[in-house]
């Protein structure tokens, strides 16, 4: 009998000694760790880790078998697949993780300590059949994915947030900030961005309303986008962002990197926060003030959260029309209240009308992304802002998604609309020589 094997059944009790299977799960375990050890021990980790992943893992499959020859180790080849894969998914990826990852159906991994993993499935919420052994093995996963970054996560900076090789991003927080061990929250990236044809193919919105974006776009418009966390604000701004001429030169400004637009002349630039002596930061409004200096003909923010939103504003009233972000709002009045709390946190002393007058100057469009109760995500409205004839704001609702109540099957009822009111923006959409249909603008009825 193996070294091993007489090992495993030592820290077995009797009972587990009973199920063959835990016991040849655990010879596994103790398989992994012993070769995962001896890898570290005796391979050439700085030519190991230079090496492309194809042939890194090639190589380590190589030692895996060198090993067990010189040890006598014989495996059936099942279970010596589960011990490589184990293997290289932790030595050279995210160990329990990698299968997850590797599934483009899955949107968000959500990890509640070592025994819970949630993940979101074709926009359904739902338990993963995978654990970590325990929270040691959660925190050197977060490690694998922090290091490289030049980030840290310990209990001095128990919270950070960081992305992987492919921009998925992560957030990790451990004890004693979390109370139910290591918290990880990962929202991956499509590896291939979505275009307007798939979000009407999923329904999040009509093509009535993809007409009209695609021609505020193109139109040099402003665009607030609006909407509540996972409601697809990210992905919108990625989409329309593609309607931008090829000619025109774009700077995208984000937290965390995860814009990607197909096309030339797009440079971007990404926040960083401040090192372990606490400097070095760069914030999102020190990337849009030297955006300036950079001769945008767009400027794309990827969120706006504090007082960055007044340099935006500023920019967007300056000459560089047709820029786009976002903000975290439930209702395109709330993303104009946010926007103005905003202005006031960067220190701008000045009366309410002033800045909403300010902001209406800016802004054109407000396009309200919403994530509904069956997990589907929809733009349930698109609002025109400007100045009425007394001069007052005025927020008029052009597109609108409306709801029935909920089928059988517990999906949301309901169709997409337009309210009937033809936007004032229709005059600046025909001088860049864009025609749309004249039907348009004409409410209809249940759909």
């Amino acid at each position: 009998m193996s070294l091993f094997i007489r090992k495993t059944e030592k820290k077995l009790n009797d009972s587990q000694l009973g199920s063959r299977s835990a016991l040849e799960n655990q010879y596994i375990n103790e398989l992994v760790e012993h070769y995962k050890s001896r890898i570290l021990k005796e391979a050439n980790l700085e030519l190991l880790t230079s090496l492309p992943q194809g042939e890194m893992r090639l190589k380590i499959e190589q030692l895996i078998s060198q090993f067990m020859s010189e040890e006598k180790i014989i495996l059936p080849r099942h279970d010596k697949e589960i011990l490589l894969t184990r293997i290289i998914d932790e030595s050279i990826g995210y160990g329990p993780l990698e299968p997850l990852l590797n599934d483009p159906t899955i949107t968000e991994i959500l990890i509640n300590g070592h025994k819970e993993i949630y993940i979101e499935k074709l926009g359904k919420l739902q338990q993963a059949q995978i654990r970590f052994r325990d929270d040691s093995h959660v925190r050197h996963v977060i490690d694998r994915i922090v290091a490289p970054l030049g980030r840290r996560i310990d209990d001095s900076s128990p919270m950070v947030d960081a992305r992987l090789p492919d921009g998925s991003r992560v957030n990790a927080v451990i004890p004693p900030i979390s109370l139910n061990g290591p918290l990880v929250s990962i929202r991956k990236f499509r590896k291939d961005p979505f275009k307007m044809a798939d979000l009407l193919n999923f329904g999040t919105l009509s093509d009535e309303m993809s007409l009209f974006l695609d021609a505020v776009v193109k139109a040099k418009m402003n665009i607030l986008i609006s909407g509540g966390t996972g409601s697809g604000k990210t992905t919108l701004l990625n989409v329309l962002g593609n309607s931008i001429p090829a000619k025109e030169r774009v700077i995208t400004i984000e937290d965390s990197a995860e814009l990607r637009l197909d096309k030339p002349n797009v440079v971007g630039m990404e926040a960083r926060p401040e090192n372990v002596e606490g400097k070095g930061e760069i914030t999102i409004r020190h990337l849009v003030k030297n955006s300036l200096r950079m001769r945008p003909d767009r400027i794309i923010v990827g969120e706006v959260r504090g007082a960055e939103a007044f340099d935006m504003l500023q920019a967007m009233n300056t000459g560089h029309e047709g820029s786009i972000t976002t903000v975290h709002a439930n209702t395109p009045f709330d993303a104009m209240r946010r926007v103005e709390g905003m202005v006031i946190m960067a220190g701008m002393d000045l009366p309410s009308h002033i800045i909403r007058e300010y902001i209406v100057g800016a802004l054109d469009i407000i396009v309200q992304s919403s994530r509904l109760t069956d997990g589907t995500r929809k733009i349930t409205s698109i609002c025109e802002i400007y100045r009425d004839e007394n001069s007052d704001v005025d927020i008029k609702e052009i597109f609108t998604f409306k709801r029935l109540g909920l089928k059988k099957n517990g999906q949301v009822d309901g169709y997409y609309t337009s309210t009937g009111i033809v936007p004032k923006c229709l005059d600046r959409i025909k001088v860049f020589g864009i025609e749309l249909p004249p039907d348009l603008f004409t409410a209809s009825e249940v759909s």
